[in-house]
């Protein structure tokens, strides 16, 4: 699959399922569930006990309400980057998702997932 032909919405649809679960998962405190898209490389960079720390200090991150709404793609090299509006069941106002997807071995992986 060539995700980077594919045009801004096709690229949601791809995303949609995939940030579902990063905020689900994250809800949870969930480990295995938040990095199930993971490429290798965000792998090695996302131990558990780090996003443990993450999910204990971090308001905005675990109580993330289910809908969002991407706004924007930007293609760089291999990846594509989705800008997308995160709302916080606890604390008000919008926050900025990244969600950077690209391919491998043949699948869509998670190459990088923030809130600010």
């Amino acid at each position: 699959m060539d995700i980077l032909s594919k045009t801004d919405d096709e690229v949601y649809e791809l995303a949609k399922p995939i940030w579902d679960n990063l905020v689900k998962s994250s809800n949870l405190k969930d480990y295995g569930g938040f990095t199930k898209d993971f490429s290798t490389q965000m792998l090695f960079g996302a131990n558990e006990v780090e996003l443990g720390k993450q999910w204990a200090n971090n308001k905005i991150i675990t109580n993330l309400k289910e809908t969002f709404e991407p706004f924007g793609c930007l293609r760089r090299g291999v990846h594509i980057t989705i800008l997308i509006k995160q709302t916080n069941k606890e604390i008000s106002g919008e926050f900025l998702g990244r969600l950077v997807l690209g391919e491998e071995d043949g699948a869509v992986k998670v190459f990088g997932a923030t809130i600010y």
